[in-house]
């Protein structure tokens, strides 16, 4: 089959468009960061509520909701952010949610379903943003070598499944194979070990660790991903990135590998500074 060059330049470009958005974000300073969460967090939201209201189009859906669960979500961000090395207001915080329920309940539209949908969102998109910043004020590396080891998984289980992929791994994903999976899994882990080995920060078992929560936890999330748009019947979560879809297409597998990534980096990485810029 002939190269369609136009479609290939074009996924090339918001590629590279894309990689230094996410290198700058990670690795300039920690406002930068913060930067990058916030911005990942309302592209998802946004496209979350879309697919939601594809999937459940009889539900009535107040056109405020996502305004305000999105403010919220920033405010909880911004809030664990700047208290970071205080007293984190849980109490105050944990009201949010309880906000969002009331609001929808008590709405004309009386569209409770659609406030539990909001809190969903809130756990699948908003949770994992913090843990970043939580795994980022441990050590710069995590989050990026967590970002890096998603990205490599992709790219090996591609690569392994385009040469000898035969058997499906899920209907959800049919162009998902079980060689090109376990491929993923085995060379992102096998290329951890080869980091650890070399790095100065921390040893070989805890990125091998990290490896195995963005292969195996980031291939459960583009499934959930892949789940939700099937349900929606549409093909892709968006269209910020030309060629490759929308940010939840972009971040599906971080979304659910952060929260495992950060129960083995909480109790066994302790925090280690690297400064880059």
């Amino acid at each position: 089959m002939a190269m369609n060059w136009p479609t290939f330049f074009t996924r090339l470009g918001s590629a590279i468009v894309f990689s230094v958005i996410m290198m700058g974000g990670l690795l300039w300073n920690k406002w930068a960061f913060l930067v990058l969460v916030s911005l990942v967090l309302v592209l998802c939201l946004h496209e979350y509520f879309k697919l939601i209201r594809k999937i459940d189009a009889e539900e009535q859906w107040p056109e405020w909701l996502e305004t305000l669960v999105s403010a919220i979500s920033l405010v909880w961000l911004w809030l664990f952010f700047f208290t970071y090395n205080y007293q984190y207001p849980w109490p105050v915080l944990l009201f949010f949610p309880v906000l969002v329920l009331l609001a929808t309940a008590l709405s004309k539209k009386h569209a409770l379903r659609a406030g539990m949908y909001a809190i969903g969102g809130m756990i699948y998109l908003l949770l994992p943003m913090v843990l970043l910043l939580e795994m980022r004020f441990i050590s710069l590396a995590i989050p990026l070598a967590l970002v890096l080891m998603i990205w490599m998984n992709d790219t090996m289980a591609y690569i392994v499944g385009s040469f000898i992929g035969k058997t499906p791994f899920s209907e959800i994903s049919p162009k998902k194979t079980w060689e090109g999976t376990a491929g993923g899994v085995i060379l992102t882990i096998a290329g951890a070990a080869i980091w650890g080995h070399f790095s100065h920060y921390y040893n070989m078992i805890d990125w091998m660790v990290l490896a195995l929560c963005a292969s195996l936890a980031g291939t459960a999330g583009d499934l959930l991903e892949s789940k939700l748009k099937r349900m929606a019947g549409v093909k892709d979560s968006g269209a910020i990135m030309p060629g490759h879809g929308g940010a939840l297409d972009r971040f599906d597998s971080l979304l659910v590998a952060t929260p495992f990534a950060f129960c083995y980096t909480y109790f066994f990485m302790p925090p280690v500074h690297i400064t880059v810029f």
